[in-house]
């Protein structure tokens, strides 16, 4: 069953349509609300796009054709490469975009990869994406009586897809489960510091008393940033890159979108 749905993201209508319990979110929508000429062709012929959609295709997608995923990435980011989002489906059977006729017409993507999109238009729209999604699911919740926060959503997004790259690429065979919890805490701690400057452990020696962990006191900015490095470091372990190659541009990262995000008064509404 398909339902649709209408978000106001800046003055921009979005249709959302809903399929198997799933929310696609429509990236021909999005497209208004971007300056200049700029095509959802552009951002697949993208080698770090083609990258994530094969990581998350690859979670979700238990009919993903890999041979030809495979061929397509060896291509991605040529001049002469390019790529509609149809013959990315047909030809791998991807089932994270959708290119839909009739009144709704238009390319879908899952809200995944949606939120992923979003920073094409700008790191202010995809918070308001974010936001604006949130308040729908807290309007559905109000009716439906059922759980979504953005915190969980946004570390849902990109958890799997990140210790999944971790599992295959960096924890090595035999290992007991107490090496493995090592590397994973270890990657996560990574992140802290690239964005918070702090590992989870300085965080609650200088926090005695507070309830949670340092990620439970993080800004929706901080929030939208985590989100981001969690996909980036993804597609960095994917391409070798050790860990302090991977923190080093990963803090870079962080410094820029946190300066892009705070140096915007209209994104301090958001937290009202």
């Amino acid at each position: 069953m398909t339902k649709n749905t209408t978000l106001i993201v800046q003055g921009t209508p979005i249709n959302i349509i809903r399929e198997n319990d799933e929310d696609y979110i429509s990236l021909t929508d999005m497209l208004k609300a971007k300056d200049g000429d700029f095509f959802i062709s552009d951002w697949l012929r993208n080698r770090n796009t083609v990258e994530f959609l094969g990581i998350w295709e690859g979670i979700y997608n238990t009919g993903f054709n890999y041979g030809e995923f495979a061929t397509i990435k060896s291509q991605a980011g040529l001049n002469s490469y390019k790529l509609s989002v149809k013959e990315w489906v047909e030809k791998t059977n991807a089932i994270g975009l959708k290119a839909t006729a009739g009144r709704y017409g238009g390319t879908y993507a899952h809200k995944d990869i949606a939120f992923e999109f979003g920073m094409w238009i700008s790191a202010e729209f995809k918070i308001y994406l974010i936001k604006e999604f949130q308040r729908l699911k807290e309007d559905e919740n109000q009716r439906l009586q059922s759980g979504w926060n953005l915190q969980r959503t946004l570390s849902k997004i990109n958890y799997r897809i990140h210790t999944d790259a971790i599992k295959e690429k960096l924890i090595p065979a035999k290992l007991t489960k107490e090496q493995i919890n090592y590397v994973y805490a270890s990657e996560a701690d990574m992140l802290n510091m690239a964005l918070f400057g702090m590992t989870a452990k300085i965080w609650r020696e200088t926090n005695i008393g507070k309830e949670g962990n340092i990620r439970d006191y993080a800004s929706i900015e901080q929030l939208v940033v985590l989100s981001n490095l969690e996909s980036i470091n993804s597609i960095f372990i994917h391409q070798g890159l050790n860990q302090p190659q991977r923190l080093t541009q990963l803090n870079d990262i962080a410094v820029k979108q946190m300066h892009s995000l705070l140096g915007n008064l209209n994104v301090g509404k958001l937290n009202g």
